[in-house]
């Protein structure tokens, strides 16, 4: 088990955001040397990317550059939980931007 962060943002009728996310996160991955856990995936009415491979605090940074990106919709927040979660959205809720 190791430490994941969702982040998770609300769904809009512009999707072209999301494909922008998707490349930003190679970018990350070797700034924060974080790893993309998972696709991103619609689950509700929220899409939500998956990022570990690091600590709590790299994660939620990492995390809370995606939620400023230029393009993204506003109202983006983390959930700080486990690779061997059950189900997305279990965890501890984290806004963003952390501070």
């Amino acid at each position: 088990m190791a430490v994941m962060v969702e982040i998770h943002f609300p769904v809009t009728a512009d999707d072209e955001w999301i494909d922008d996310v998707g490349d930003f996160m190679i970018d990350l991955e070797n700034e924060f040397r974080i790893e993309e856990y998972e696709d991103g995936e619609e689950v509700g009415d929220e899409f939500v990317f998956f990022i570990a491979g690091a600590n709590e605090r790299t994660l939620l940074r990492a995390a809370s550059r995606v939620a400023t990106r230029q393009g993204v919709p506003s109202g983006a927040y983390a959930m700080v939980t486990a690779t061997d979660a059950a189900k997305v959205g279990l965890g501890r809720r984290v806004s963003l931007p952390v501070r």
